[in-house]
């Protein structure tokens, strides 16, 4: 297979037998394409044993691969990844392989990055979007970051996700709207320390309190002093949080409007909580999914694997307390 800076693609090998087929010298026609007589004249042989087949592309793969993964246990990763919806960082501790080589069998087999899937269903429902702009700060409190998400309520004895869509459409002409759960949320830079409640609504004094909370959970797993505070630019960030950051001798810092990937780390976080835990399993009210959030922040902070700390989980940069 020609690779992108070949000089011959299958018209100019064309063009190369036409010439030496004149009867010129295979040196000379090289020189004016600009390529090796060792180029030409391999073309040349290949012509003569194949004909026009012969200067067709073929495959760079070679016919041999002894390193290769067992397919035993590319279907292994295969499997996990279906039944688990894990990445790299969990399925290859879990089967004892590289996250790198389960990377390479992923993409091999065709299946699509998580961020593209339905965290219940697996199923692909979007496009993905990345950036490459990255930071960290050095030590944990010396910047947090803050936003909301919005979740709605699951009604009593469970919905759509538990009944199907169809189920559901046919009773939207008697059901009665439920509203919005707040998902507030708290994550430190240095060392990805979550924190997150669910509440009513998300207004200034709601935000303040929770924002005090966050603290107060932060103090109690090691991060003594917030030093910043970042939000987006919500009337209730923006008013209501000045005596918060003040009593806790903290600077507030703003993103660009319309830029949320400058809190990128707590929209990351809000994105986790949708696949792991609101979207992860079917609950049957709005109690049982809010119960359910405590347990899955121990699980977070304590065990879960994180890839931008090196497989480690929050805790491990935090010192005891």
């Amino acid at each position: 297979m020609s690779h992108a800076n070949a000089r011959l693609n299958v018209h100019g090998r064309r063009l190369l037998i036409a010439r030496v087929a004149q009867g010129r010298p295979v040196a000379h026609v090289c020189a004016e394409l600009g390529v090796s007589r060792q180029t030409g004249y391999r073309w040349v042989r290949r012509w003569r044993a194949e004909g026009d087949a012969g200067l067709r592309d073929r495959s760079s793969r070679p016919r041999h691969s002894p390193t290769r993964t067992r397919p035993e246990v590319e279907s292994a990763i295969c499997a996990l990844r279906l039944s688990e919806r894990r990445g790299p960082d969990h399925l290859g501790p879990t089967l004892g392989v590289a996250a790198r080589t389960v990377s390479r069998v992923l993409r091999r087999h065709g299946l699509p990055p998580l961020r593209d899937l339905d965290p219940l269903t697996g199923q692909v429902i979007r496009a993905s979007k990345a950036t490459a702009v990255r930071y960290e700060r050095d030590r944990p409190g010396e910047l947090v970051h803050v936003d909301v998400e919005k979740l709605g309520r699951i009604p009593d004895g469970g919905g759509w996700k538990a009944y199907g869509r169809v189920a559901r459409v046919a009773d939207r002409h008697k059901a009665v709207p439920i509203g919005f759960d707040y998902v507030h949320s708290m994550v430190d830079d240095h060392s990805r320390l979550a924190y997150s409640e669910v509440l009513p609504d998300e207004k200034g004094a709601t935000c303040a309190a929770f924002v005090t909370r966050a603290a107060t959970y932060f103090a109690d797993h090691g991060i003594t002093r917030i030093e910043r505070i970042m939000t987006d630019n919500a009337w209730a960030y923006r008013w209501s949080l000045r005596a918060v950051a003040a009593d806790l001798g903290a600077k507030q810092v703003f993103i660009r409007p319309h830029c949320p990937w400058q809190n990128g780390k707590v929209e990351r976080l809000n994105r986790t909580l949708a696949t792991e835990w609101a979207y992860r399993q079917v609950f049957t009210s709005n109690d049982q999914r809010a119960a359910a959030l405590a347990p899955w922040l121990e699980h977070y902070n304590t065990r879960r694997r994180h890839s931008a700390l090196g497989g480690l989980p929050p805790i491990s940069r935090l010192s005891p307390t």
